[in-house]
C-alpha cells in the first residue's frame, strides 16, 4: 500500500475545565450518591430536555438501561423480543438475561437498521417488544415501526445507544413515543467511561422503572419497604456531573460530524467497489457514530485484513459487528429454536454487512475538512492493497 500521512485525529474522550469543575463539585457537595446529591437528577433534567422527553433515568450503562427497560415492558421467561441480527451483543443480552428469547431479524443493507418487515414476520403471540437499534446515529425507520407497534400492540424499545441528539422528521428521540435507551461508554457520542440512560414518554414507566433500578425501594423510604424486586442500577453523582458537561458540547460537536461526513461520504463512494452507509434521509439530524462503509463481496477475512492495513496507516478503524447469532454468547441461554445457519438463510444482509463492512470511529468526523479527503485516499489504497 503506498503510504500517505494521516490526519492527526483529535483524541476520544474530550474534556476540559468544565469536567474538572463538575468533579470538585460533586466533591464538595458532601452527598455522592444520587439520593443525597444534585448532579444525577440535575443530567437527568437536562438529558430529557434536549431529548424532548417528559422524563429521564440515569443508570450505571447502556446494557443495563436496556434491561432495566425490557424488565419494565414485562419481558421475561415465556416472552420475546425482536432485535436486529446486526447490532452489540447487548441488545439481545438485555432480553435473554431476564430469560426472555432473543429473536434475530435481518437488516436494511443500506441503512444497517432493522428491516421492518422482517420484524413483523417475526411478531408471535409471545413477543413483548420490538428493539429497532439506530445504527450509527441513522434512525431505523420509526414511521413504519410505530405503524407495526400499533397494528401488533406489540411496543417498540429504541436502542439509541449511537443516537445522542438524533431527529427523525424533525423529531427528538424522546418525542417519538416509546422508550428509548442510549449509552456513555468511553467511546459513545458522550461519556463518563460507562453509564447509561432511558427517556420514558409516560410517568408510570418512569416510576415503575425507578423502583427497579433502585433495589425497589421508593425515593423517601426510612423502613426498607421495597416495593418491587429490584437491583441497584444507579448512577453515582460523579460520573452524572462529568455528563453534564459532556452534553453541553454535544449539539456542536454532532453538527461538525455532520458537515465532515456530507464531504467524507461521497469521497468514499467515489472509491471502486466502497459502498458508504446510506442513512434514511428523514433522519434529518443524524449523530454519526460511526462513518461506516461496505466493501461488497471481499469476504470476512479479507476484511479484516483491510482494517490492520487502514489501522497501521493511522485510522481507528474497526470491523463491524459480528451477526449476534454467530457467537457463542447468543448461544448460552434465550435463544430461538434455530440452528445458527437455518437464521443466517433468513438474515442475508447481516451474513454479508457483518462480513464485508469496516468504520471508523466518530472522532474521524471531528477532524479538518482536508482530513477527510486524506482519510478517503488512505481507504482507497487499502482497498487496493487488499
Amino acid at each position: 500500500m503506498n503510504v500517505r500521512q494521516a490526519p492527526e485525529f483529535p483524541a476520544w474522550p474530550q474534556y476540559d475545565e468544565k469536567e474538572r469543575e463538575g468533579l470538585i463539585r460533586a466533591l464538595e457537595q458532601g452527598q455522592w450518591w444520587r439520593m443525597g446529591g444534585d448532579e444525577v437528577d440535575s443530567f437527568e433534567r437536562e438529558f430529557a430536555e434536549l431529548h424532548g422527553a417528559p422524563h429521564a433515568l440515569a443508570v450505571t450503562n447502556g446494557t443495563h438501561a436496556l434491561e432495566l427497560a425490557l424488565q419494565c415492558m414485562g419481558v421475561g421467561p415465556g416472552t420475546e423480543v425482536v432485535v436486529p441480527a446486526f447490532t452489540f451483543i447487548s441488545s439481545s443480552q438485555a432480553a435473554q438475561r431476564l430469560g426472555a428469547v432473543a429473536v434475530p431479524v435481518d437488516i436494511d443493507p443500506h441503512t444497517f437498521n432493522i428491516d421492518v418487515a422482517a420484524a413483523a414476520a417475526a411478531v408471535t403471540p409471545r413477543t413483548r417488544a420490538i428493539m429497532p437499534v439506530h445504527m450509527a446515529g441513522f434512525l431505523a425507520d420509526m414511521d413504519a415501526l410505530a405503524g407495526l407497534s400499533a397494528d401488533t400492540g406489540v411496543p417498540l424499545l429504541q436502542d439509541a445507544a449511537h443516537a445522542h441528539a438524533a431527529r427523525w422528521q424533525g423529531k427528538r428521540v424522546g418525542e417519538l413515543g416509546t422508550v428509548a435507551a442510549f449509552s456513555f461508554q468511553n467511546g459513545k457520542l458522550m461519556t463518563a467511561g460507562e453509564g447509561g440512560a432511558l427517556l420514558f414518554p409516560d410517568t408510570e414507566t418512569y416510576e415503575a422503572a425507578f423502583l427497579r433500578h433502585s433495589c425497589g425501594r421508593p425515593r423517601t423510604d426510612r423502613r426498607y419497604l421495597h416495593q418491587v424486586a429490584g437491583t441497584n442500577l444507579r448512577l453515582n453523582e460523579f460520573s452524572a456531573a462529568v455528563l453534564r458537561a459532556q452534553l453541553g458540547r454535544l449539539e456542536e460537536q454532532i453538527a461538525t460530524r455532520q458537515r465532515r461526513w456530507a464531504t467524507l461520504s461521497p469521497l468514499l463512494d467515489a472509491i471502486d467497489r466502497v459502498v458508504p452507509q446510506r442513512g434514511d434521509g428523514r433522519t434529518d439530524s443524524p449523530s454519526h457514530y460511526m462513518a461506516m462503509f461496505r466493501v461488497p463481496g471481499i469476504g470476512e477475512d479479507r476484511r479484516n485484513a483491510l482494517v490492520d492495513e487502514l489501522v497501521a496507516a493511522g485510522l481507528p478503524a474497526f470491523t463491524a459487528f459480528r451477526a449476534i447469532y454467530r457467537t457463542d454468547a447468543f448461544w448460552e441461554m434465550g435463544a430461538p429454536d434455530e440452528t445458527a445457519d437455518e437464521i443466517a438463510r433468513r438474515c442475508p444482509n447481516t451474513e454479508a454487512v457483518s462480513q464485508d463492512c469496516v468504520w471508523l470511529h466518530h472522532r474521524v468526523l471531528l477532524a479538518g475538512e482536508q482530513d477527510m479527503h486524506r482519510t478517503a485516499e488512505i481507504v482507497a489504497d487499502a482497498v487496493a492493497a487488499v
